[in-house]
C-alpha cells in the first residue's frame, strides 16, 4: 500500500509541476552495525527536519549485524516520507533486508541483492536452525508489509512475494519457476525485477530520480560527524555489556572496600558513557537517568545513612537495573498496541550478559588467581600488618610446653618464671608457687604460659 501511495504521490508532484522537490540521500556503504544505525535515525530525522520529499537510500553494502539491520528496517518501515533503494552493487544479507524494507528499489545494471542467511561473524559458518528461521519470518514480513495488487487475472498477488525473500535466507525453500533447493537466493536485476523485487535499473542517485519522474529536484546527503562515529560505538550491543560489567563489578567492590576509590570512579565513568550517549542519540528520555540517578541515591543513603541493608538499598539496586534495562530499548519499540519482541529480547540477552561478565570479573578479581596489581583488596582479604599499627599475639612461647623453669618470683597466681635466661610471664595452675621453686610448663594459652610445681 504504502509503494502505491509513493508512486502516485511522485507521478501528482511531477503532473501539477510542484516546486523543487528534495531528495535526501542516505549512503549505507559500510558494514552494518549500531554506528549504521545511529546514522539512519540521525538522517531520517534530519529529512523531517528538512521538510525532504523522498529519503534514498544509497546502498552498498556486504551486510552486518542482524541485530542493528532489523532496526533500520523497521524505521524505514514506518518512515513518514516515500523511502527509495538504490542498490549501488551489492545489497546481500543484512543489506537485502534493508532494500527489502524499502517502497521502491533500483538497481545498478550489475549490482546483486540476497544471500541473507545469517552466519556466524568468526568463521562465516551458516548458524543454527533457530537464527535462520527468525530471518525467513523477518524478511517474510518485511515483504508481506508491501500488500498485494489485483493482477489483469483479477487475482491478489504480492507484490513482493514473501516465499522469494524467505528463499533469500534458506536454500531448502523452493520458489517454482526462479530456485530449487541446491542454493540461496540471490537476485541479478532483471531477475528481481521480473519478480517483483526491483522496479528498475539505474546508473546512478540522478538516473534514479530521472526514472521516477523528477525533473526539478535538489539533494541533501548525509554527513556523519565523529561524534555521530563516537556514539555509535558506545551503543554498540557489546560496548554495553561491557559497561554493564564495569558498573555491576564497580559497585561491587565500592561496597567491599573501605572509603571511595576507584572502583566507584570506573563505576561512575561506566555508567556516563553507557546513558550519555543513549540520552544524547534521543534513544531513551530523561526520566530513565532519573531513574538510574534515584536508585543510586537510594544505594548510598543505606550504605552511610540507614543502617544494615533493606529495602532502600534493594529498592535502590532495582531502580539503577531497570534504567539500565529501559536504556536498552529504543523508543520506537514500542508503539500503540504492538511491542517490537525482537528489540526486547536484545535487551534482555545484553543485560543478562553484562551481569554474567560483571559476575565473572567479580569472581575472578577476587580470587588468588588475579594478579596482584589488578587484583581488588576487599574488607576480607586485607592484611592486618604490624607496620600498619595492627598488634598481633605473639604464639612463639608455646614452644616452650614441657621445658622446666624456675619461678623467679612468687606465683599467686601470676608471676615471673626463667626459662634458659629468659624471663617470662606465667600461671600457676596449682595454687600458690614460691619463688625458687622448680616448675614445668604444661600449657599455652590466650597468649599465656601455665605451669605446675615439679617435685
Amino acid at each position: 500500500m504504502k509503494q502505491t501511495l509513493t508512486l502516485l504521490a511522485i507521478m501528482l508532484a511531477s503532473l501539477w509541476g510542484a516546486a523543487t522537490q528534495l531528495i535526501y540521500v542516505l549512503p549505507i556503504d559500510d558494514e552494518i552495525g549500531s554506528t549504521t544505525w545511529l546514522h539512519t535515525r540521525r538522517a531520517i530525522e534530519e529529512a523531517d527536519r528538512m521538510k525532504a520529499d523522498i529519503l534514498l537510500v544509497h546502498l552498498n553494502t556486504y551486510g552486518g549485524a542482524v541485530v542493528h539491520a532489523d532496526s533500520i528496517r523497521t524505521a524505514l518501515l514506518h518512515c513518514k516520507m516515500p523511502v527509495v533503494a538504490f542498490v549501488d552493487n551489492n545489497a546481500a544479507s543484512a543489506g537485502a533486508l534493508i532494500a527489502l524494507a524499502c517502497d521502491t528499489v533500483y538497481m545498478r545494471p550489475d549490482g546483486s541483492m540476497g544471500a541473507a542467511t545469517v552466519v556466524n561473524g568468526n568463521d562465516g559458518q551458516a548458524m543454527p536452525d533457530k537464527y535462520q528461521s527468525y530471518m525467513r519470518a523477518m524478511m517474510r514480513a518485511t515483504a508481506e508489509r508491501h500488500g498485494k495488487y489485483r493482477a489483469s487475472d483479477s487475482t491478489w498477488r504480492w507484490r513482493r512475494d514473501p516465499l522469494i525473500a524467505e528463499a533469500m535466507v534458506d536454500h531448502r525453500v523452493v520458489v517454482p519457476g526462479l530456485i530449487d533447493s541446491s542454493r540461496v537466493l540471490t537476485f541479478t536485476p532483471d531477475e528481481a525485477m521480473k519478480w517483483g523485487y526491483a522496479d528498475g535499473k539505474a546508473e546512478s542517485i540522478d538516473d534514479v530520480v530521472r526514472k521516477l519522474g523528477i525533473d526539478d529536484y535538489s539533494t541533501a546527503t548525509f554527513h556523519p560527524t565523529w561524534i555521530d562515529s563516537l556514539m555509535g560505538f558506545f551503543t554498540n550491543p557489546a560496548v554495553q555489556a561491557f559497561l554493564i560489567m564495569i558498573i555491576i563489578g564497580g559497585i561491587y567492590f565500592e561496597l567491599q572496600t573501605p572509603g571511595m576509590g576507584f572502583p566507584s570512579v570506573a563505576a561512575i565513568t561506566a555508567a556516563a558513557l553507557y546513558f550519555l550517549p543513549l540520552y544524547l542519540t534521543g534513544i531513551v528520555s530523561s526520566w530513565v537517568v532519573l531513574m538510574f540517578l534515584g536508585g543510586l541515591i537510594l544505594l548510598l543513603l543505606e550504605l552511610f545513612v540507614i543502617p544494615g541493608f533493606g529495602i532502600a538499598g534493594f529498592s535502590g539496586i532495582g531502580l539503577m537495573v531497570a534504567a539500565i534495562f529501559i536504556g536498552l530499548l529504543e523508543n520506537f519499540s514500542f508503539h500503540p498496541g504492538h511491542i517490537d519482541m525482537g528489540s526486547l529480547w536484545r535487551a534482555l540477552a545484553t543485560l543478562i550478559s553484562g551481569i554474567a561478565l560483571g559476575a565473572a570479573a567479580i569472581a575472578y578479581l577476587s580470587s588468588k588467581f588475579a594478579p596482584k596489581w589488578l587484583a581488588i583488596p576487599s574488607e576480607l582479604t586485607l592484611s592486618q600488618k604490624v607496620e600498619d599499627g595492627y598488634i598481633g599475639v605473639d604464639t612463639s612461647v608455646s614452644a616452650y610446653i614441657g621445658h622446666r623453669a624456675k619461678a623467679i618470683t612468687d606465683l599467686h597466681p601470676s608471676g615471673k618464671i626463667e626459662i634458659d635466661g629468659e624471663m617470662l610471664d606465667a600461671v600457676s595452675l596449682m595454687g600458690y608457687i614460691e619463688a625458687g621453686t622448680t616448675v614445668k610448663v604444661v600449657r599455652h594459652e590466650n597468649a599465656q604460659l601455665y605451669v605446675t610445681p615439679i617435685g
